[in-house]
């Protein structure tokens, strides 16, 4: 099972005369960084939100929004007249002193913190219930959100690894062919630089031999069979948190294949190579927006 970093969920629950709204929504991040806004009055109680998230939610840059919206309306919040009328005495003496426009000064007094603020001090023990139900309600639907997202990608990564073993095995017919050009060419070369009669085959055909065992790929294509095989074992395992694991094998992946295209010295070769550094390319993609 795969998660995907990615996520959203998002839940209304009605407690008495109000309505709570908790939405979760992530993106991609190395680590687990949570934002969270929420109501003034549950601020004492942010900790324990962060915890329940953390406990619950692995790795993201996750963004947590309560909202509780009241039929009482205007008696859930309160403005302070005395300070309201204190900023706006002092900024409007200011303005006449320096000669500034006031522009809309009710806009700026009211953004200021303090002016407006809740009524409720804390927040009540029931009504705290009802907004841990929420946020439980509204994991589950991020966690099955994730979780239909990793599918999605765990389908796409095997699509990827198959095609990438696949162009591994067209490999073995071009291998000979690039031995055996190799061999003329450099057979012509020395030709034409001492001479067809002063050309000494016996120390011609260990050199090359020499050569040839220095541009070999077999151990390459051994090594990357063996890690298309173990990214699809770990992929087929139950357990999630598999993301960083599932990155270590792709940056062995590709070691393996731009080896091969190091030593590739054949178009044929080269170009399956780059074949199989795209569908790497995009297998890493995938597996940078998983769990």
């Amino acid at each position: 099972m795969l998660l995907s970093m990615t996520g959203y969920g998002r839940v209304t629950q009605v407690f008495g005369d109000k309505t709570i709204s908790v939405e979760l929504r992530s993106l991609n991040s190395k680590y687990t960084d949570i934002r969270a806004k929420i109501p003034q009055n549950y601020k004492e109680k942010e900790h324990e939100l962060r915890k329940i998230i953390t406990d619950r939610v692995h790795r993201g840059k996750i963004e947590l929004v309560i909202d509780v919206q009241s039929a009482q309306g205007d008696d859930e919040y309160g403005l302070n007249q005395a300070l309201f009328r204190k900023y706006y005495r002092e900024l409007r003496q200011l303005s006449e002193e320096l000669q500034i426009e006031s522009g809309d000064m009710l806009q700026a007094i009211l953004r200021i913190p303090n002016v407006v603020s809740s009524e409720a001090d804390s927040i009540d023990e029931q009504e705290w219930k009802a907004v841990l139900q929420a946020l439980d309600a509204a994991l589950e639907k991020f966690q099955s959100f994730r979780t239909a997202e990793g599918s999605a990608m765990e389908e796409d990564m095997i699509k990827r690894v198959d095609n990438i073993m696949e162009l591994l095995q067209q490999l073995d017919p071009h291998e000979q062919e690039r031995v055996d050009q190799l061999r003329q060419r450099m057979h012509k070369n020395l030709e034409d630089y001492l001479g067809k009669d002063k050309v000494d085959e016996n120390r011609f055909e260990q050199e090359i031999m020499y050569y040839l065992e220095k541009i070999d790929i077999t151990e390459e294509k051994v090594r990357l069979e063996q890690h298309c095989k173990y990214y699809k074992e770990e992929l087929a395992k139950k357990q999630p948190l598999k993301g960083r694991k599932l990155s270590f094998i792709s940056q062995e992946m590709g070691r393996e294949i731009n080896t091969m295209g190091a030593k590739a010295y054949s178009s044929n070769i080269q170009r399956l190579v780059v074949g199989m550094k795209d569908e790497l390319e995009k297998i890493k993609e995938q597996v940078a927006n998983s769990v």
